[in-house]
């Protein structure tokens, strides 16, 4: 088993790369949403909803890294680095196939998602046009996922943050040149990310063909490793769809409030996304070393590597909400430059900070279970959680709140509810050795 020093060291040195390369992805979303918040309230809150039907396409997929990373792991731990890379290598394929459908299918349906959340008709067609835009990126975001998740499972998170750096920094470039330069509107916004999407994904083709040539795997897809790719995700898809449930419907009820209340839950589902990515890297740090030491066999080291990650979580999270409490009352003059929007979202901000230590636990059991492979039990829980989530937004839209208010018990549905919810449904299965021995 490994030592408590060497443990700390080893998470540190896969959750540290992990932070930055996961910060990437809102980082992305936090541009979009400073540069789009500068051209109007009426683009911003176009962009909340375009933001949630496409991150709902793309966290169905999710699955192609958090199903990769596991199963890379384990065959890595049992010193079958060949095996390892190949079954990464399937999962990329599997991510390219889908990828090309749900983009053709999302361009065609966009009109459609966007109808459904019964916003004004400026604010339906900014939502659109960055809608459809961004469907030609939506085939590189999950190649991305499944290219991440290899190169975790083979315990590797430093090259994800060069390549998530580099593409943060050109995608802020372009999208400076399409918005302000060129003119392009929100349209620009989600073109520059785009390119910047493709760019990243031409890195992680150089990077695993070389890895494939070096351990002599195969760069073609094989038919049983790309199928065993999306029977082992089958499960966590599932869990995905409840948790995008549970976002989509708050969506909708913020929708329901006003303009500027949706505008204002895209600012403060911004600073979640960021904050839960944050948090996050010590979820695949968890997930990466479980998988190890259940690749060798070794329940034990498992454990410890559960004990040590949910504490960290817990602290990581005051630190996180310690931070968000004291930037709340700059955070909406960041984003739109009006004082207004500032003083209407601070409540909802305090609300999320509060959660955050919450949300750091959760984040990490979540990481451990996807290494473990208890991917059922997720899937189970994740419709669980959603019993007591529906009626609390059930009767915000009921009572239809406006203003701060709205926004604060939006936030306590969401950030308070649904997130709790989580936490004793995951915090249950650890408290037993289920979730390990049937694993093993």
């Amino acid at each position: 088993m490994t030592a408590p020093s060497t443990l700390n060291r080893d998470i540190l040195g896969l959750a540290l790369p992990a932070l930055g390369a996961l910060i990437a992805e809102p980082l992305f979303l936090m541009l979009d949403s400073a540069m789009i918040g500068h051209l109007g309230t009426v683009p911003l809150a176009g962009l909340g909803i375009a933001g949630a039907v496409l991150q709902t396409i793309v966290g169905l997929m999710v699955f192609l890294a958090y199903s990769t990373t596991p199963a890379v792991a384990r065959k890595f731990g049992a010193g079958d680095t060949r095996s390892a890379v190949s079954v990464g290598i399937d999962g990329m394929w599997l991510a390219l196939g889908l990828g090309a459908i749900l983009a053709t299918a999302g361009y065609l349906t966009a009109p459609w998602f966007v109808s459904l959340f019964n916003a004004p008709a400026d604010v339906a067609e900014q939502a659109t046009t960055y809608l459809g835009i961004s469907m030609g990126g939506l085939p590189a975001m999950l190649i991305v996922f499944a290219a991440t998740g290899l190169l975790r499972g083979l315990q590797n998170t430093m090259t994800p943050l060069w390549i998530a750096g580099i593409g943060f920094g050109a995608n802020a470039l372009l999208n400076y040149v399409f918005i302000y330069v060129l003119d392009w509107g929100i349209g620009g916004s989600a073109a520059g990310t785009v390119a910047a999407q493709w760019g990243m994904v031409g890195a992680y083709v150089l990077i695993v063909t070389r890895l494939a040539r070096q351990h002599e795997a195969r760069l073609r897809p094989q038919r049983e490793g790309v199928a065993g790719n999306a029977r082992s995700g089958g499960w966590l898809l599932l869990r995905t769809v409840s948790l995008r449930v549970a976002l989509l419907l708050t969506v909708a009820v913020a929708t329901s409030l006003g303009t500027d209340e949706l505008a204002g839950w895209q600012i403060a589902f911004t600073m979640f996304s960021t904050a839960a990515f944050a948090l996050d890297a010590l979820a695949i740090a968890a997930q990466a070393l479980i998988g190890l030491a259940l690749g060798k066999n070794d329940p034990r080291q498992a454990r410890l590597v559960l004990r040590r990650t949910l504490a960290w979580g817990a602290w990581f999270g005051v630190i996180v909400g310690i931070i968000i409490a004291a930037l709340s009352g700059v955070i909406g003059f960041v984003f739109t430059g009006s004082a207004e929007v500032a003083a209407l979202i601070l409540p909802a901000l305090i609300v999320l900070a509060i959660a955050q230590p919450v949300c750091g636990m959760v984040f990490v059991l979540d990481g451990v279970l996807m290494g473990a492979g208890d991917a059922k039990y997720l899937a189970i829980v994740g419709l669980l959680n959603l019993v007591p989530t529906l009626p609390a937004l059930w009767l915000v839209a009921a009572l239809h709140p406006t203003g701060s208010w709205g926004l604060v018990w939006v936030a306590v549905c969401f950030f308070g509810v649904y997130m709790l919810a989580r936490l004793v449904t995951l915090g249950a299965r650890i408290r037993t050795d289920e979730w390990i021995d049937s694993n093993i």
